[in-house]
Formats: structure tokens, sequence, C-alpha cells
């Protein structure tokens, strides 16, 4: 065992001591001038994954790798780094990511212990001189303290300091470097992938409905956020919508530009696909994607989908439980939804990522009106969207509870009627849903009902034109 863990120990000596030699050797530099193509994959959980390929001329044996032009919130755990020429050939022994970034304070502090030069503009008989002065920079914590020739001065000012070199392990933007052991003398083309923070996209649609209610125009638009510190130009753009699971997820800055009701449908710019459980959407040509950015790219496009109108009318569960106020009636809000179906027969057919849908419809005048707004989910397609707009303004409804008996200790009887009034020109149909709970018998009613779950009723009441139905049932409920 003592033999062993010598022997590791002097292999670590050795590789520590060739590394640090290999320190000394070549230093190659690339910046966004070698990139020969960029990806850039965008999740909506605020995170992207960035590949950027580039074309460097690499030397045989040890290599300090310096790659430039990255963004600043690299996820460092999360580097690769492969030659695209020769895979084999080239190996990775270590890899930093350098965010120490150049700026005159740090520079100061690099040079604690070391000599500059302070200049100082001196004016003497209506003329101005520099005069120079060499000092060593003993500590800079509240302020320089300078040692020039035998003295320790602090509060001397200067007009610039001078320096006479950069610190190695100063940087003027974030960079990765790698030390690579090159078996490949040449040209390599290589590929840098990471994981960046701060970078966002999420969808916005524009639903224009139509004057006759039964159809509509869909926009939608991808909106994407970069405050990642870098520019992406020429990329790649994909998206990934679903619901990714990560280990540390970070709460992301939304930002919202308002979409603007497009007057034509221009052909969709997103080629999508699944990809494992998420949908991918593969922008058709590439963009540039600015650092500090919000940029929105039309996502889809669809005329005259079939929408539907639909009013509803939702119950409490205490309404069932006790008295409410027997006799007296109670308004309720009655809920404005627009339904369509994301289905190719429909227009549409596409998976929807989540995002914001704002709903528009003309006046009289032909002028396009703001009507509300609602969040969808991820829709699958073939499935049907419902969008909450608001709440009717000529449509009223009153629930007066008309009897209430206490059978037994878990036992009741409750009976209510619900008054719905339309003051619209044109006939409607209003959905009642009555979570009552427990095990319920309906005893009554006046409209035919549907037993939507094992704790719920509903019942669809048409409305005449400017006219009044009344909803009338009893049910038996026992817990």
């Amino acid at each position: 065992m003592k033999q062993q863990s010598a022997m590791r120990i002097l292999v670590a000596i050795i590789l520590s001591s060739w590394i640090a030699e290999a320190r000394a050797q070549t230093t190659v530099t690339s910046n966004e001038q070698d990139q020969k193509e960029l990806a850039v994959t965008v999740y909506n959980s605020n995170v992207a994954l960035v590949r950027d390929v580039r074309r460097v001329r690499l030397p045989e044996g040890a290599i300090d790798l310096r790659y430039m032009d990255i963004a600043a919130q690299v996820n460092p755990a999360t580097v690769h780094i492969v030659s695209l020429t020769a895979p084999k050939e080239l190996n990775v022994l270590e890899q930093d990511y350098e965010y120490d970034l150049l700026s005159p304070q740090k520079l100061l502090q690099k040079y604690v212990g070391k000599e500059l030069t302070l200049i100082r503009v001196i004016t003497e008989n209506n003329s101005t001189k520099e005069v120079p002065t060499q000092a060593v920079l003993l500590a800079d914590n509240d302020g320089p303290v300078w040692k020039v020739g035998n003295e320790i001065i602090t509060g001397m000012g200067a007009d610039r300091y001078v320096f006479p070199d950069l610190p190695e392990n100063l940087y003027s933007k974030p960079t990765l470097v790698w030390l690579l052991d090159n078996r490949h003398a040449g040209e390599q083309t290589v590929e840098a992938s990471y994981l960046t923070n701060q970078v966002n996209w999420n969808a916005d649609y524009v639903l224009t409905v139509h004057s006759d209610e039964k159809s509509a125009d869909l926009n939608g638009w991808v909106t994407v956020v970069n405050q990642s510190g870098a520019s992406f130009r020429n990329a790649q753009l994909q998206l990934v919508a679903g619901e990714l699971n990560r280990v540390e997820p970070t709460a992301g800055t939304r930002m919202h530009m308002q979409a603007m009701v497009a007057k034509s449908m221009p052909a969709p710019q997103f080629e999508q696909e699944a990809i494992s459980e998420y949908h991918l959407y593969t922008l058709e040509r590439h963009t540039n994607i600015q650092n500090n950015e919000t940029k929105q790219i039309s996502l889809l496009a669809a005329a005259g989908a079939a929408v539907e109108k639909v009013f509803e009318v939702d119950g409490q569960q205490y309404y069932f439980q006790n008295p409410q106020s027997p006799g007296q009636p109670a308004k309720e809000p009655v809920k404005v939804f627009i339904k369509f179906k994301n289905a190719e027969a429909n227009s549409l057919g596409i998976p929807l990522p989540a995002g914001t849908v704002r709903v528009y419809e003309g006046d009289s005048k032909g002028r396009v009106q703001f009507i509300g707004e609602d969040r969808i989910d991820h829709t699958p397609k073939d499935e049907t969207v419902s969008l909450h707009i608001g709440n009717a303004f000529d449509v009223v409804a009153e629930r007066k509870q008309t009897d209430f008996q206490r059978l037994g200790p878990r036992s009741v009887e409750v009976e209510y009627e619900v008054s719905l009034r339309n003051h619209k020109p044109d006939p409607i149909t209003i959905i009642v849903n009555e979570p009552i709970g427990g095990d319920w018998t309906m005893l009554n009613s006046s409209f035919k009902f549907e037993k939507t779950a094992a704790f719920a009723a509903r019942f669809t009441v048409p409305v005449a034109a400017n006219g009044e139905a009344q909803l009338k049932y009893r049910v038996r409920i026992h817990w």
C-alpha cells in the first residue's frame, strides 16, 4: 500500500511538473474572426446551448488555446471542445473559464508590489509639462500606497499611470482557455460547446377574430431575449419547447414586446420536429442575436381558423355544503372564452409553444380593438385551445338557493335557481358548471345535465336574443 501511495504521489508530481512546463509553451488565441459556424439552441428555461465551430492553426505539442468572444454567462461545468478534423489527436488536459476582466482598478491591483510610472501634469510659466515618477505600488486597499525612493507616500495623485505590460491573468473579455496536447500540426476545425444562462425565449400570439366571431387569423411570434454578455452573429437559431428539468434552475428575466396585428400571412420561417419529449423549432435562415437585444421572429401564420365564442358560469363547491342566504339572489360573472382546435383541418396543426395570446376584433368601422388575452401551455396538435378573454358585459347570471334541507349528519338536499339574461341581439348558449362534490344524485332539473366528473355537473342552457332562461335543479348529496 505504501509503495502504491508513493507511486501515485510521484505520478502526480511528474504530471504537475509537465503541465507547468507545458504552460510556458505555445499560446494560440482565437476570436470570432475564426468562426466558420455558430449555432444557438435556446430553451424556454433561460438557458442556451452554444456550438461555436472555428478554423484554427495548431502546432504540435502542448498548446494554450484561448477562445475569445464567448458568452459572459458560461456555465464552466458544461464546456466541451473537440477537433472535427482529428478528434483522436487533440486531447484536453485542462480547461479554465477566465472572467477576471481588464479594468483600471483590476490592472492597478495586479501591480501591487511592482514598479510603474506615474505621470503628473505640471503648469509652469503658463506652460504645461508632463513629469514622470517611478514608484512601487505597495498596496491598493482604501487607496494606493506608494514607495518613491526611500519614502512611503499616500494620497499622491497622478494624471495617469503607465504600465509596462499587461498581466497574463487579465483578459479584455470572457475567455475559455484549454491546455491541449495536439498530435496533428496544422489547421484544424474545432467545435466548442457550452451552456450559457440569460438567454431565453417565449412565444407571443395575435388572434384576430373576424366580425362573424366564427373564424379568426392567428399569427405567432418568437421573442428571444439575449442577456448572456455575447452577440451571436450569423447564427443558426433553434428553439426547444418543453418542460426541461434542471438541477439548479435559475430565474430569468422575461421581456415582452407587443406584437402588432399582422395584415398579411408570411410564410412560416421555422421547421419543427419532435425530439425526445420536446419540440424543436429550427429557423430556416441564419440570424443575428445581439447582446442585450429582444428580437421577434415570425413563427406561424394561419388564416380563417374556425373559432367558437363560449359563455360559462362557474359555481363554487361551498354552495352545496351550507345554507347560502336562501331566497337572496347573488350575481355571478359570465366568463367569455374563445376556443379553437389546433388541427391541420383548421389551418393549424403544429405544436404551439407556451405563450401569451392577445385577442383582437374589428369594430363597426373595421378598426381592430384589443379585447383580452390569456396564456396557453405547450399545446400539441389536435388539442383544443381555450382562451379566457374576460367577462361578458351584456349577459347576466344570478344564482338563488331556493331550498336547503339537512337529511342527516352527512346528507343534504339543495335546490338552486340560476337566472340567465341575454341582452345581446343574437341568441347564445351558456354553460353552467356546478362542482357539487360528494356522492350526489340529481333529483330533477329544468335542463339536461352532463356528469363531467365524479364531483361535477354541467348544464348547457340556450338563451334567446334579448331573452332570459331559468335553470332550476335539485340535488341530493351525501359525504
